[in-house]
């Protein structure tokens, strides 16, 4: 049996696509460090590059265009004629590569709340690539996936070179995003003979509406505030800073509660204190907000939580383990307690949840003292 042969019989095998897929998560998650590094983002960019180029590829080749333009260079044309049975399978792999990597970068700035939504999305594509491979000869699907892998790079990578976290620098991704999706319809078509400028919007119209969906995700806060990302929370009944080290002191827990890193309950009425680390890229500099919100224990099931204050403070990145700060609440009265962790926008970086109960015995609590 020739060679190439061999490869296909053995990539046709059914269990093979099953161990790339986790093969290629765990080392996504293994080599993946920090959302700001420069090799991970030029390695996806590269992977954004070289899907791009198969998307065309693809696509002129079902056209029967490849090779026309290529006269002059014959070698080369034999080359890519060759390769086109490979084609779905390497679509598959960028496509894999790049789902699991963002998958990887999303969870770490999604919470359990709204912005979860988009992350669930990247999960769902991530686990249904590993069954598209018959449909990957869909011009429209591949353009629509190659616009959703654009879109969710630019959205964290934009923040990363500019600084900058916003609705502006969110919709410049977006419209990015849209034009090089755009420009690779184009790109198919160009050089095709009877195919009219209403064909090619009509090819890269999913692509686009795709875009205006997402847009409407981030005004809903269903989209997680990447590159943000909160790496510690609790409240305390003291917080100093010492050294450089913030002492964080709270209630000790029973002797089998070795896992109580926090105040939940809060016991008292004493000032809180909630203590936070965002982590943030370097050069980046943003506002973020500590929402303390209140809900009685009666009215739990019946009443939303309320709004009591909602405190800014500003961060700068690079720490790896996040940027520190703190807010107070001067009095807590009993019931549900939750603190929001949240961009200027809204949207959700983080929430440390508590309860506040009253204090019964009369001697001061026993507390102990963590250092982060």
């Amino acid at each position: 049996m020739p060679p190439a042969a061999r490869i296909r019989a053995a990539l046709a095998k059914p269990f093979l696509p099953v161990v790339f897929f986790f093969a290629g998560v765990t080392y996504d998650g293994l080599t993946l460090t920090r959302i700001d590094r420069l090799l991970d983002n030029l390695i996806l960019l590269l992977y954004l590059t070289l899907l791009g180029v198969l998307i065309v590829l693809t696509g002129r080749a079902d056209m029967g265009a490849v090779g026309k333009e290529s006269s002059g260079a014959p070698h080369f044309a034999s080359a890519i004629a060759r390769a086109r049975p490979y084609y779905p399978m390497a679509i598959q792999f960028l496509l894999g590569g790049l789902f699991s990597a963002y998958t990887i970068f999303y969870s770490q700035s999604a919470s359990l709340t709204t912005t979860a939504v988009f992350f669930f999305v990247l999960v769902g594509f991530l686990v249904a690539n590993e069954f598209l491979r018959d449909r990957l000869s869909s011009l429209r699907l591949l353009v629509s996936l190659y616009a959703l892998v654009c879109f969710s790079f630019f959205t964290f990578f934009l923040p990363v070179l500019t600084g900058f976290m916003n609705t502006v620098v969110f919709l410049i991704g977006a419209i990015l995003s849209a034009a090089v999706a755009m420009r690779v319809v184009e790109l198919v078509y160009q050089g095709v003979p009877n195919r009219s400028r209403k064909e090619i919007m009509m090819t890269g119209l999913p692509a686009v509406a795709l875009i205006g969906v997402l847009v409407g995700f981030y005004f809903l806060n269903w989209i997680p505030p990447v590159p943000l990302s909160m790496k510690f929370g609790g409240v305390y009944h003291r917080i100093a800073k010492v050294d450089g080290t913030y002492q964080l002191s709270f209630e000790k827990g029973a002797w089998y509660q070795f896992w109580k890193r926090s105040d939940d309950p809060f016991r008292g009425e004493e000032p809180a204190y909630c203590f936070t680390a965002v982590f943030a890229p370097v050069d980046l500099q943003t506002t973020i907000y500590h929402r303390w919100q209140y809900r009685p224990v009666a009215g739990r099931g019946a009443r939303d939580f309320s709004t009591t204050d909602r405190i800014p403070f500003s961060i700068a990145g690079g720490r790896e383990e996040g940027y520190r700060s703190y807010t107070v609440k001067q009095r807590l009265i009993p019931g549900d307690w939750r603190v929001d962790v949240e961009t200027a926008e809204g949207r959700i970086i983080g929430r440390v949840s508590f309860r506040v109960v009253e204090r019964v015995e009369p001697a001061p609590p026993e507390l102990k003292t963590s250092a982060y």
